[in-house]
């Protein structure tokens, strides 16, 4: 097969260093792909965000398989645009990728649907959403109802804090068209996971589960970034738990879908709190999360081709999805400064003696090579990603080779997998 993955992320590189691995993948292309990606994939040129040039590339390349990676070609229809062309693509329609670009009808969707999630209020007028944060008190989460690269959730502690996050997001706009409308909701108290599916419209398979970690300091400290680390699996997700899960939340959400006359087909990526009441939706996001996606395919021991394909032709019910035993841990290297502005163009060395460790892999995020030299070009760089017996295990070889590379303009949180490592046996 023919196989063009869109995206230039860390989560992009893992899916073509899975997807090259595969018997089934004749030629890769990536569009428009990055440094790493270039090692396993013919990179193009074009922007994740072109959907005409996407389309009129995997026409005349004779592209058999179309994987999307960022949600924002999902929600402006590029699956459509690819099916109708003939083409085969990994990833929802637009108006089923609506269950990500609008947070308001997702929350609206959970209580149609009697979907658990947090009490919430979904607001376009300044003036009410400030009434309901003084009505219902602190603390409270506020986010931007569309897309905002990860980082349009804000937790407020206390009314102040509330009522400027209302004030940046509607009035200053810092996440753009996202902010038109914001939604509202309840602090949920307990430990968060990722949950991903693959879905061809009927067929529903769970994936390993994840968790990650947001925050960009240790200890969960600081604003929220796209991700700062994962690990795979997740200890406190037991099989009665993930079961749980698919019941509550997975199969009725893929249920509602198709009453609404939105049939799901791609990866579901449902963010979730557990609670003492059992497991509630945060959020929903149809695609591969980034760092999640990096552990998971590092653990996937199945024909990653094969998945995706039969998704595509719904025939999901032919695949049956194995795992490595082994644990899998990634650690973000973000450039200084991240998540606020950070200075690009910054040299990275040393990642040969990296590739050098056993059961080690840098998935490349922010990066260029600019005159045989590969620096940093974005704010989330490098996802250095180990395999282990155990998390501890895995953790201890990601950051073995975290302090082989050379970046002074690095850097990294030195505690990611530090929940599961507290339920490991001593």
């Amino acid at each position: 097969m023919i196989i063009l993955v869109v995206g230039s992320g860390g989560r992009e590189h893992a899916l073509c260093w899975a997807i090259a691995k595969s018997p089934k993948c004749n030629k890769l292309f990536c569009a428009p792909g990055n440094a790493g990606i270039s090692q396993v994939a013919d990179c193009i040129d074009i922007a994740a965000e072109d959907l005409t040039r996407i389309v009129t590339f995997s026409k005349k390349e004779n592209v058999d398989l179309v994987v999307i990676g960022p949600e924002g070609a999902l929600v402006d229809g590029l699956a459509d645009e690819l099916i109708a062309n003939g083409i085969k693509a990994f990833g929802p329609s637009k108006i089923a990728a609506h269950l990500e670009g609008s947070k308001a009808f997702m929350k609206d969707f959970f209580t149609k649907y009697n979907i658990p999630t947090a009490a919430y209020g979904r607001f376009t007028d300044h003036e009410k959403a400030t009434a309901y944060v003084k009505k219902n008190g602190t603390p409270i989460v506020i986010k931007a109802s569309g897309l905002a690269g990860g980082k349009g959730v804000i937790l407020c502690d206390n009314d102040e804090q509330a009522i400027q996050a209302l004030q940046d997001i509607m009035k200053d706009r810092v996440f753009g068209d996202a902010g038109e409308e914001v939604v509202i909701e309840e602090f949920l108290k307990g430990e968060e996971v990722s949950f991903f599916a693959l879905v061809d419209g009927i067929t529903v398979a769970p994936l390993a589960s994840a968790q990650d970690h947001k925050a960009v300091h240790d200890g969960d400290k600081g604003p929220n970034t796209g991700g700062m680390g994962a690990y795979s699996p997740a200890p406190v997700v037991t099989d009665l738990l993930a079961k749980e899960i698919m019941v509550k939340i997975i199969e009725p959400t893929m249920k509602g879908m198709i009453s609404e006359g939105r049939p799901y087909t791609g990866v579901l990526f449902a963010g979730l709190m557990i609670t003492e009441d059992g497991p509630k939706v945060l959020e929903y996001n149809v695609r591969f999360g980034d760092p999640e996606c990096q552990v998971l395919m590092a653990r996937l021991n199945s024909d990653v081709v094969d998945a995706f394909d039969a998704v595509a032709c719904g025939q999901l019910n032919n695949v049956k999805l194995s795992w490595l035993k082994q644990a899998a841990l990634i650690v973000v290297m973000a450039s200084k400064g991240y998540p606020g502005p950070f200075e690009k163009g910054t040299k990275i060395r040393n990642l040969s003696q990296v590739d050098a460790i056993d059961d080690v892999t840098v998935f490349h995020a922010g990066t260029k090579s600019l005159d045989n030299q590969l620096v940093a070009n974005g704010g989330r760089v490098l996802g250095v990603t180990a395999l282990g017996n155990t998390i501890q295990e895995a953790q201890s070889r990601a950051y073995k080779a975290v302090d082989k590379i050379d970046w002074p303009n690095g850097f990294c949180r030195r505690d990611i997998g530090w929940r599961a490592i507290t339920r490991e046996p001593n």
